[in-house]
């Protein structure tokens, strides 16, 4: 769907460093269903069957918390449910949403 609608789509990795026991560093990386191009518009995109436990949407939102930069993060879930946004901006919409609406990912 993205491709149809003329963006670039590619997977996303996004490393990350962190502090183990205070000194030791490990490094990790999280990964992007989507990274949707078009111009000067970019969208990270993950995908979810479902979010109906904390568990599961703390695992969804896990990887766009990393990304650095400010371009829309967006989670496509199988549910019908209205457009959600959360405090860290990260948007939450229904596959039907997005699949009938070519607007969608700029809402």
């Amino acid at each position: 769907e993205l491709r149809a609608r003329g963006f670039e789509v590619d997977v996303g990795v996004v490393p990350v460093r962190q502090s183990i026991n205070g000194d030791l560093r490990q490094r990790t990386s999280y990964e992007i269903d989507f990274v949707a191009n078009l111009g000067s518009r970019r969208y990270y995109i993950q995908s979810a069957w479902s979010m109906s436990s904390p568990e599961e949407i703390n695992a969804e939102k896990a990887s766009l918390r990393q990304v650095p930069d400010h371009f829309k993060k967006i989670i496509i879930v199988q549910d019908a449910m209205p457009l959600r946004r959360d405090e860290l901006g990260i948007n939450t919409l229904g596959i039907y949403d997005f699949l009938l609406n070519e607007q969608s990912l700029d809402d």
